[in-house]
């Protein structure tokens, strides 16, 4: 996708670095930062210099490759996958990544061992820009139907970003919404902030934009009322970690968006590649949900009069807060799943039928 019109994928290998785009720095400064060494990798996983669920596991799989460019020895490469597992927990695909890789490597001990990493992080990339596209192929089918029957403008709520930022390419919940927009259907975007990151307002109005795809940023809970009057066609979100019986981990937030869609009969989509899908965990209680610094809550960032970037505090000194990052929308509040292979029911069934 395009950045003041020049395409970009969100993570590559070039001259011995991983290159990413700082997404801390988004949407006021566009800054490409080099990633040198496996701790690199963890670090720009933890302080979300990298977010979104395949986003996540593409630099997990380039970061295997940059521990085997320090020291391929067994005992470092076992070390630094566990910690680039435990360096975010909630997204599956980041576990999903690293098991991949590590068993691609087992047992090659020869000089030709980076080169296997760096082909198979490429290829998990390359595999994820594929079924993002798929996803929007598919998702495009829904906003065509929509628009086909109102004849005007098609009103999506998404929540979070879950575009190309959060992938290698197309986005996840954003790429039936590219598609569509290639294909001259008229669609306006409700972007939710979603605080208290604010990915929406900072990341996905910035892809919007860069797209010329009409879009409005609204605070978090002004979703409800939107639906209530009618003005929301449809949602469509993103999910880190999806069950086998289609319960939806995704950013705060998500489960009260779809609430308000279920009482307003508003249809409510979760957009995915299957390495989001989470087939060993079956109680949606068992998924570890990541608590963060209680300072993304207490601080916001933003342009001064002159034009630097600063931090300020918005809460009073002395008061707490609690910042979980996910919660999770049982399957009986989500319309469909929207997969590289298709839509299917969110349960066991709808799934196993296109998966198995």
């Amino acid at each position: 996708m395009r950045i003041e019109g020049k395409e970009y994928r969100t993570i590559w290998f070039e001259n011995n670095v991983v290159k990413i785009i700082d997404q801390t720095k988004l949407p006021h400064r566009f800054i490409i930062k080099d990633l040198k060494s496996v701790k690199d990798a963890i670090n720009a996983i933890k302080v979300m210099e990298v977010r979104g669920a395949p986003l996540i596991g593409g630099t997990a799989a380039y970061g295997i490759a940059l521990a085997v460019q320090e020291n391929n020895n067994p005992e470092f490469l076992k070390k630094s996958a566990e910690e680039l597992i435990q360096s975010r927990p909630t997204a599956i695909n980041l576990k999903w990544a690293v098991d991949r890789m590590i068993k691609k490597l087992e047992g090659i001990n020869s000089d030709q061992i980076l080169s296997i990493a760096l082909n198979e992080a490429k290829e998990i990339c390359d595999e994820d820009e594929k079924f993002c596209e798929s996803i929007g192929i598919y998702g495009l089918k829904i906003i065509e139907e929509i628009y086909n029957k109102k004849k005007d403008t098609v009103n999506i709520l998404t929540h979070c970003n879950a575009g190309w930022l959060a992938t290698i390419n197309w986005g996840t919940a954003t790429s039936p919404i590219y598609h569509a927009h290639k294909k001259g259907i008229p669609v306006h975007v409700w972007v939710d902030e979603t605080r208290p990151r604010n990915q929406g307002a900072n990341l996905t109005s910035y892809e919007l934009n860069e797209e010329e795809i009409p879009n409005t940023i609204i605070a978090d809970n002004t979703g409800g009322i939107l639906m209530q009057r009618g003005e929301v066609d449809m949602c469509i979100v993103g999910t880190d970690r999806t069950l086998s019986n289609g319960d939806v981990c995704n950013k705060i937030g998500t489960y009260l968006k779809a609430l308000a869609a279920h009482d307003n009969n508003v249809p409510f989509y979760v957009a995915l590649p299957s390495s989001t899908i989470d087939w060993n965990i079956k109680d949606a209680k068992d998924i570890p949900i990541e608590v963060r610094s209680s300072e993304e809550l207490s601080h916001v960032e933003g342009i001064d009069e002159n034009n630097r970037i600063k931090k300020i505090l918005i809460y009073p000194n002395k008061s707490k807060a609690m910042n979980l990052a996910f919660d999770v929308t049982p399957a009986k509040y989500v319309t469909g799943l929207i997969t590289e292979k298709g839509i299917s029911e969110a349960s066991t069934e709808g799934l196993k039928k296109l998966f198995n």
